[in-house]
């Protein structure tokens, strides 16, 4: 079973017949990257095939004003899918749509229109990309009200497995599910924190790689929900152990060649594209960051000592570094981002990936020098802030915002996305925290 199929309507419907499903839902996300669903039942299935459902769209973050609330969904056929999980009678399928406004033309402000923007601007060029995910994300106990806590249900670390690994069980249903569903898993494994736990998924398309995400995000948080267990995605939950990423590999190839990274002559294996799309990722590190690295917390993982990134520049083995080029003894060859987490709005930031790499390749710079293996981080570098990523979620939609490359490939979602980031660091910036009352309420 492929997890994206060449359906038409009447496959759809025969197939919804056939498998007798009841319900399906309409899905869709928000400029958070929030997955949002119009739930149908069948008998209104032939009207949503045609892009007849409508919704109020003033009510989804980021998108319309109220005076221009009217917004329909029109599916992505390819996209539909059975959830494994429901009941035998009376299943529940699913469809990714785009989003329509009332006169009939695609919806600017829908990140899945950024993404599929930026994919054509690429074909264009001769580019095709694919994206494979790495999953991190933590398993947590639930109290008697069914919230989540941050007490773990194992203490194991990297690559344990059962009776230390208590997750091992539902790791693996997640697997099973995901495969049922058509997903192909390279791997999976327990990471290094206790309760932290990672799937690692072969790369697809560009556009399918998104869909993946937030399939994938849905899955997991339902299965550890039926095993009694809190699922997050949450970058940094707990202080002082390794916060969760979502590192992307990144796949460049064309009509003709299945790999535009690889050259045996190269010491690192590595293409000219690949150091051109290299220095494009460098260039708009700074910018990409607000949208690889969305939230208040994700900047509690982005700290050095916790095998996450703070530094731009690109290696062959250095963590703390944006990229890293992984060792290749085929023509398979990839480019490492590891400043994702997997709070990002997939759409967005894989967009914004793209559009950096086009840049690079366009420019066809090599990156400088001094950007490799940087093994050496001392107070110069810290002071020099060229070489650092953002520290903050501020600082990064500062810089994102002085990036005109990224601004206009973000279009009518740019100033959805920096309003609702501003919004949430002030936010963050008006709360007294349980650290500064620990701090200073005795002190002064």
């Amino acid at each position: 079973m492929s997890q994206y199929e060449n359906y038409n309507k009447d496959d759809i419907i025969s197939l919804v017949k056939k498998e007798d499903v009841k319900f399906i839902r309409l899905q869709f996300v928000d400029i958070q990257g929030t997955l949002k669903n119009v739930a149908i039942s069948v008998d209104q299935l032939e009207n949503a095939l045609e892009g007849n459902i409508m919704f109020d769209g003033s009510a989804i973050e980021g998108f319309v004003r109220s005076s221009e609330a009217d917004m329909y969904l029109k599916p992505d056929l390819s996209t539909f899918c059975i959830f494994p999980w429901r009941p035998q009678q009376g299943k529940v399928g699913r469809l990714i749509c785009d989003i329509y406004k009332a006169d009939g033309n695609p919806y600017e402000g829908d990140p899945r229109y950024v993404l599929k923007k930026v994919i054509k601007e690429a074909a264009e060029l001769g580019y095709k990309f694919k994206i494979g995910p790495d999953f991190e994300f933590f398993l947590f106990h639930t109290d008697d009200n069914g919230d989540p806590t941050t007490v773990t249900h194992d203490k194991a670390g990297y690559f344990d497995l059962g009776p230390i690994d208590l997750g091992e069980n539902v790791r693996r249903d997640m697997v099973l599910t995901l495969q049922n569903m058509g997903f192909n898993i390279k791997a999976s494994h327990h990471e290094a924190s206790p309760g932290q736990h990672e799937i690692d998924f072969k790369e697809d398309f560009a556009l399918q790689a998104a869909e993946n995400i937030t399939t994938i995000k849905l899955v997991v948080k339902v299965i550890a929900q039926r095993h009694g267990l809190h699922a997050t995605f949450m970058p940094k939950p707990k202080a002082d152990i390794n916060g969760s990423g979502m590192h992307c590999n990144i796949h460049l190839c064309n009509e003709d060649v299945d790999d535009l990274l690889y050259d045996e002559c190269d010491e690192n294996k590595l293409s000219k594209e690949g150091y051109y799309l290299i220095n494009g990722l460098l260039k708009h590190a700074k910018g990409l960051t607000a949208l690889t690295n969305p939230t208040i917390n994700s900047y509690k993982r982005l700290v050095a000592g916790y095998e996450a990134p703070v530094k731009i520049g690109y290696t062959t083995s250095e963590n703390s570094l944006m990229i890293r080029i992984p060792s290749s003894k085929s023509k398979n060859n990839s480019i490492e981002l590891r400043t994702p987490d997997p709070s990002a709005n997939p759409y967005l930031v894989i967009a914004a990936i793209i559009k950096s790499a086009l840049d690079g390749l366009e420019n066809k710079q090599v990156p400088k020098e001094e950007l490799f293996d940087q093994i050496n981080f001392d107070m110069n570098d810290i002071l020099n802030s060229n070489y650092c990523l953002p520290s903050n979620l501020k600082d990064a939609l500062i810089s994102l915002n002085k990036d005109e490359v990224l601004r206009d490939t973000l279009g009518e979602c740019f100033d959805s996305f920096v309003e609702s980031k501003t919004i949430e660091w002030n936010e963050y910036n008006s709360i007294v925290h349980d650290w500064e009352l620990r701090k200073y309420i005795s002190r002064y």
